[in-house]
């Protein structure tokens, strides 16, 4: 996982005043790497609010997750220039049920959501979807490919999720910067094809 200390050497592209910016919430379960998203793909050191989980997270969080020391408390942000005009946003909202006030408050000016989710744990993603659905906010489903995670098929995780034929749905890796870019391009494209739509 990148980190976001003093040594991070990331160099972003100066900002000149002109640029179209849009706001992202990445939204996703406890777990599902949405801190690693958003340090994989931030052009400046991202802001994380990373905490290390302690025993009264006991009852509450996952917190016999395999490497799983840490939670966001408040939220991620990150930077990333798509194109020389077009400037991305990336607010990552904590996953558990207990801070989805923050989540509800991050969403306010997004234009979409990814929302990340981890095949090992598919039920924990309804949450996030009622929430983000109530909030009247597109998104894009990004499946994170864990190493030891179930692969599905594309028509069964539609199926379990109960996702409606027009909502875009990626398989991705968190640490891989490439791959993370073709999540947020595809959530792009399904914003870009509503924006007729939304301006009537």
């Amino acid at each position: 996982m990148p980190d976001s200390n003093a040594s991070d050497t990331r160099v972003a592209p100066p900002l000149r005043g002109n640029e179209r910016t849009a706001k992202l919430l990445i939204a996703g379960h406890f777990g599902a790497g949405k801190t690693t998203l958003v340090q994989t793909l931030s052009q400046i050191t991202p802001l994380s609010t990373e905490e290390v989980m302690t025993s009264a997270g006991v009852g509450t969080d996952h917190t016999d997750l395999p490497g799983k020391t840490k939670t966001t408390v408040a939220m991620d942000f990150g930077r990333l220039s798509l194109s020389d005009d077009l400037v991305l946003y990336l607010f990552g909202a904590p996953g558990q049920k207990r801070f989805f006030p923050v989540l509800r408050d991050l969403s306010f000016g997004s234009l979409g959501a990814l929302v990340l989710t981890d095949t090992r744990r598919l039920t924990d993603t309804y949450p996030i979807l009622e929430l983000i659905e109530g909030l009247a906010l597109p998104y894009a489903i990004a499946v994170n490919a864990f190493d030891d995670a179930p692969v599905h098929t594309d028509e069964r995780l539609r199926e379990v999720m109960d996702l409606e034929p027009s909502t875009p749905l990626v398989t991705c890796d968190a640490r891989d910067r490439r791959s993370s870019t073709d999540a947020l391009i595809v959530l792009m494209r399904q914003l870009l094809s509503l924006a007729p739509e939304a301006s009537r």
